[in-house]
C-alpha cells in the first residue's frame, strides 16, 4: 500500500513558502508529499494521508495525544515539522496490529483493562505505552507513571492504564490472575 498525499491548495496565512517534496515510511508504506515547511507531521498524517489515529489535542506538545513513533523512537506529531521525517520510518496507532487484524500486545491489553473512556487520548496513550516497554520503563507502577507521564487522559483512567502496561509487560501479555 502507497500513502498517496491529497494537494494542499492553501497555506497557513501570508505569502505561500515553497513546497518541499517529502519522501517516507508510513506503516510500512512509502508515502510522498509535497509539504509547506511550515507543516507538522501531524497535520501531513491526519490531512494528507488520513491517517487520523494520532489525535490533536492541545497542539503544543503538552497532551501526548499526538504521539507516534518516528525511526523506533516515540515524537510529538504536533511538534515535528514534516519535512524532519524525510526518509524516517513513522509508525502510528493504525501500524500496530498484524495485518491480519490481531491488535498489537499493548492494544489487547488496554482492552482487558479498560484502560479508555473516551477514548481521545488512547492512540496516543498506546503509542507511548509501546515506547515504554520498548525502552524498558514498565518495571513497576511508578516507574510506568513517570515514562507515561507526558500523556494526559482528562477521563481519569490512569488506574487502567498502568495496569495494561503493567499487563502487556508480562510474558504474553496476560493478565492479573
Amino acid at each position: 500500500m502507497t500513502h498517496r498525499a491529497q494537494e494542499s491548495d492553501t497555506p497557513a496565512a501570508g505569502r505561500a513558502a515553497p513546497a518541499v517534496d517529502v519522501a517516507f515510511t508510513v506503516n510500512a508504506a512509502p508515502a510522498r508529499c509535497a509539504v509547506d515547511p511550515r507543516e507538522s507531521l501531524l497535520d501531513v498524517l491526519r490531512e494528507r494521508l488520513d491517517l487520523t489515529g494520532a489525535k490533536k489535542g492541545c497542539d503544543h506538545g503538552q497532551c501526548g495525544a499526538c504521539t507516534v513513533h518516528v525511526d523506533g523512537r516515540r515524537i510529538l506529531a504536533c511538534l515535528m515539522p514534516a519535512v524532519q521525517a524525510r526518509g524516517a520510518e513513522v509508525t502510528t496507532v493504525e501500524g500496530l496490529a498484524e495485518p491480519d487484524g490481531t491488535p498489537h500486545p499493548v492494544q489487547q491489553a488496554f482492552l482487558e483493562q479498560d484502560a479508555l473512556q473516551c477514548g481521545y487520548c488512547t492512540p496516543g496513550q498506546i503509542m507511548s505505552a509501546v515506547a515504554c516497554l520498548a525502552e524498558g520503563h514498565a518495571g513497576d507502577d511508578d516507574e510506568i507513571r513517570e515514562y507515561m507521564s507526558g500523556n494526559l487522559c482528562r477521563c481519569g483512567a490512569y488506574p487502567h492504564i498502568v495496569a495494561a502496561v503493567r499487563q502487556a509487560a508480562r510474558p504474553g501479555g496476560r493478565a492479573d490472575a
